[in-house]
């Protein structure tokens, strides 16, 4: 091969694939990445799905490890929890812990692409923008590119797919093994709206929650932007009434405004002219058997497992993807076993936050203003002051913690078995039966350590 070959080249630059090439450069390791984008630097950022990410913990540790959490911290919002916006009384703060230091940050997917970009670049990645991927020969270890430039073909030893849910180096790898690839379409879509600033250039509404308007079979969200203004996001099903075959058009959308979300109305001046405009946005669980192709190639990301946006973890799992396959690649010297060891680790835990996502659907629109759910997280929150360490509300141990994802949903369906069975038949926390729920907890539920 010839000497100026990287050692890997990484399709999409993406927030995974800027990452991943920021680690790897760090490393010493020679990096080329190639974007079918133009460079959003120049050009203005240009991506597909434009919902704002819910930056956790587990993203933020890796953000750490490639030094640029302080700078991607720098353009994005505390979220304390969930402001709820009931169809009848008050909205009202579901904290998403116990206080300030287990949050949420909301940030831009283009301003935190481009700080990405310039990590990338700056410790030593070679970035090519405009370069969409065409086709792979994996014998001979080269592969096409084509764009303004014109075609182009390039030598690699190995090749990471960051490219997204639609990934063309997945398309490649498939045509040389069978991957187990199925996609699984929800029933909903999205339509993405805005709030602007007010007059006076301040939030409209209180800027540090996510806001959530929970109308059971449908929702509507907003994330808080460093400009002041929110990202809003409307979810609906794609048949029967309300649903994107019904609501049609910006007055349909002013109608069902009116009448499910009054309050958010006078929030969303354009409404009829965002929704008229924004596309209506795919939902989809992307399941893989097979990530990799021997020492050839291998998938990060929405790329290996995309998931549907309701726990705010697909940009988190895809970056812990990235710190968890550089390591792989540091603890062994065969690229493919790295690969394989990387696979073996992530696969099941991928698995799980796609169904947490999943499941976490239901309780945004269903659950979250429902009498039940809601003595059950007061509950969930009493116990984990009563069993530090030991009992963890799910979410927590999700986002606040970087225990794997699957023992946090085992240990998260042992809690709700618990939750349920203690709530039983009670309106208020008085009556609960406390000694025969501790002498439960202390029976199913080990101590735990969060950073493992």
């Amino acid at each position: 091969m010839a000497a100026e070959t990287p050692d890997f080249t990484i399709i999409g630059a993406g927030l995974a694939g800027a990452l991943l090439a920021t680690l790897l450069a760090q490393r010493g390791r020679r990096v080329a990445v190639y974007e079918r984008r133009a460079d959003p630097r120049m050009f203005g950022y240009a991506g597909g799905r434009s919902i704002n990410m819910a930056l956790s913990e587990r993203g933020l540790h890796a953000l750490r490890q490639a030094r640029a959490d302080g700078d991607v911290l720098a353009q994005a919002v505390m979220m304390r929890g969930r402001m709820v916006h009931p169809l009848h009384g008050e909205p009202h703060l579901q904290r998403y812990g116990q206080d300030d230091s287990e949050i949420n940050w909301s940030i831009s997917r283009g301003e935190m692409n481009i700080t990405l970009i310039n990590s990338a670049e700056a410790a030593g990645a070679m970035l090519h923008f405009d370069r969409n991927l065409q086709e792979v020969d994996f014998v001979a270890r080269t592969f096409t590119t084509s764009g303004e430039a014109g075609p182009a073909r390039h030598a690699f030893h190995s090749l990471i797919g960051a490219d997204g849910a639609g990934s063309t180096l997945r398309q490649q790898m498939a045509r040389q093994r069978d991957l187990g690839e199925r996609t699984d379409w929800l029933d909903h879509s999205y339509k993405e709206l805005e709030i602007p600033p007010t007059l006076q250039g301040d939030f409209r509404i209180e800027p540090n929650a996510l806001h959530i308007w929970p109308r059971g079979r449908y929702m509507c969200i907003a994330l808080p932007n460093d400009e002041k203004t929110f990202t809003v996001t409307l979810f609906l099903p794609n048949e029967g009434d309300p649903s994107f075959a019904t609501i049609r058009d910006g007055r349909d959308a002013r109608a069902l405004f009116e009448r499910d979300f009054a309050d958010a109305l006078p929030l969303i001046p354009a409404l009829e002219a965002d929704f008229d405009r924004n596309p209506v946005g795919s939902l989809a669980t992307l399941y893989l058997q097979q990530w990799q192709l021997d020492d050839l190639a291998v998938l990060v990301g929405d790329a290996a497992h995309a998931m549907v946006p309701f726990h705010g973890q697909g940009m988190n799992c895809a970056l812990e993807d990235c710190v968890a396959l550089a390591d792989a690649l540091d603890t062994h010297a065969d690229t493919a076993t790295a690969f394989a060891a990387y696979h073996a680790e992530r696969a099941a835990n991928a698995l799980a936050i796609q169904t947490m996502a999943l499941e976490n659907y239901l309780e945004m629109r269903d659950h979250v203003d429902d009498a039940d759910y809601q003595l059950q997280r007061q509950l969930e929150l009493l116990l984990e002051k009563r069993h530090p360490g030991r009992f963890i509300p799910r979410y927590s141990m999700v986002t606040f913690m970087r225990i794997p994802y699957a023992v946090a949903f085992e240990r998260g369906r042992i809690q709700r078995e618990l939750l349920i069975d203690a709530t039983g038949g009670h309106d208020t926390l008085d009556t609960i039966d406390w000694a025969r729920l501790d002498a439960a907890i202390e029976q199913r539920l080990t101590p735990l350590d969060g950073n493992v």
